[in-house]
């Protein structure tokens, strides 16, 4: 593993263009374009892929086209989750996403960060990533964004265009951009 893998991994500053990580998205992006071209019923060959892709999905889990996603391998799917059509996850830390979990269509999950602070270094493109983390049995509407270093507890339901970006606690309704518990559940 590289320098700039290993410092993304640990959530500090890193530079997106090293060659190892170009590659690792170019492979990536190989096996989605596979994944986004199967056609409604070629079921088996999109488990396949997936779980080439993914750094593991749980048995009943499935995933509709188009999907997007940095890595793959950084994604953790549990048992009988979905990602409605249009998914973005953002993988430059990891993503894991429990059992049971209903994501609405176009819903975003984003690890990335860039500095805000230091213009230069934005600039110069580098970056850090925080990891995601989605409890058991959570639904995220549609079109919802979950920020970097998130984490939703388990029971939780997201209302539909929210954007997430501090931790919710388990069992609640929350809604909003930004994001506020509506109520508990």
């Amino acid at each position: 593993m590289g320098t700039e893998k290993a410092r993304m991994l640990r959530g500090e500053l890193y530079r997106d263009n090293d060659p190892e990580l170009v590659a690792e998205r170019r492979a990536c992006q190989v096996l989605l374009d596979r994944f986004n071209a199967t056609r409604s019923g070629e079921d088996s060959e999109r488990r396949a892929i997936l779980t080439k892709l993914l750094g593991a999905i749980g048995d009943g889990s499935w995933i509709m086209p188009r999907f997007q996603c940095d890595y793959g391998h950084l994604i953790t799917l549990g048992r009988n989750s979905f990602l409605n059509y249009d998914a973005i996850v953002m993988d430059c830390a990891p993503v894991v996403i429990g059992d049971d979990v209903s994501i609405g269509p176009r819903a975003q999950l984003l690890t990335a960060l860039h500095p805000m602070q230091d213009h230069e270094l934005r600039r110069q493109r580098w970056e850090t990533a925080a990891p995601i983390t989605i409890g058991d049995n959570v639904w995220l509407g549609g079109g919802v964004i979950v920020c970097a270093g998130v984490t939703i507890g388990s029971n939780a339901v997201v209302g539909a265009g929210s954007v997430v970006t501090k931790d919710l606690p388990a069992q609640v309704f929350a809604a909003g951009n930004p994001c506020r518990i509506i109520r508990t559940l």
